[in-house]
């Protein structure tokens, strides 16, 4: 009709929608529940102008992996419903700053950071939602703690009021086959089963990045980490 105005995508709303729509047919291919999957929007080293596209188009989760690069973008960013995730490795002098300004810390990978964050987690806020990093393909220059160790620091962070133990993360070592991207999630998975039969609140499954996101939903993945999909390729700083 005369006069109307078509609305334009933005390359990040279209590049949602796709992502969303893969998802939705790598639920149904693998047998999944549908919507069983949460997407995280991965925004390190990407701009607020990219992240309000993000935003406008329906994403209001977010990962972060640098503590001050986060607080910037939060102080830009004030809409109480975002949900901000960190997801990069943990430093005992920036725990108290991420109990303070987070609502999800994917990296946990020690007793010691766990204590800080317990003790820094302000009592006017809920606790703390944590995942358990697992170094499952075993690289010494990846964070995480080993298989063998998890169930001990899962009782552990159980025993800390707060902090609410939702699950396992993980970040496996590239792969360019989706059979061989599937082993260390299969691994992973099944490690997550375990702890649900001794842990209450266990519910999420954080795997799968924008590489080998099809393999972790195939492995049962509750939540993709996935960036350089959503907002192309990040800026150097």
């Amino acid at each position: 009709m005369i006069g109307d105005v078509l609305k334009v995508k933005s390359v990040i709303e279209q590049n949602l929608e796709d992502i969303q729509q893969s998802i939705a047919e790598f639920e149904l291919k693998f047998h999944r529940k549908p919507k069983s999957v949460r997407l995280l929007a991965a925004s390190k080293h990407q701009s607020v102008e990219k992240m309000n596209q993000a935003i406008a188009a329906g994403q209001h989760c977010f990962g972060e992996n640098y503590l001050q690069e986060a607080l910037e973008k939060m102080a830009l960013l004030p809409d109480p419903t975002l949900e901000w995730h960190f997801i990069g490795s943990l430093q005992s002098n920036k725990t108290k700053k991420i109990a303070e300004h987070f609502s999800w810390v994917h990296s946990v990978d020690n007793k010691k950071h766990a204590l800080r964050l317990n003790m820094h987690r302000p009592l006017h806020l809920p606790p703390l939602n944590i995942c358990i990093e697992v170094n499952i393909s075993h690289e010494k220059s990846k964070a995480g703690t080993s298989f063998e160790e998890v169930l001990e620091l899962a009782d552990f962070c159980e025993s800390l009021p707060r902090l609410k133990l939702r699950g396992l993360m993980t970040i496996p070592a590239p792969a360019d086959d989706v059979a061989l991207q599937r082993k260390p999630f299969h691994a992973l998975a099944m490690l997550f089963s375990q702890l649900q039969k001794t842990h209450q609140n266990i519910d999420t499954l954080s795997m799968g990045m924008s590489e080998d996101y099809e393999a972790a939903i195939a492995e049962g993945t509750t939540l993709l980490r996935i960036g350089t999909a959503i907002f192309g390729e990040r800026i150097t700083p």
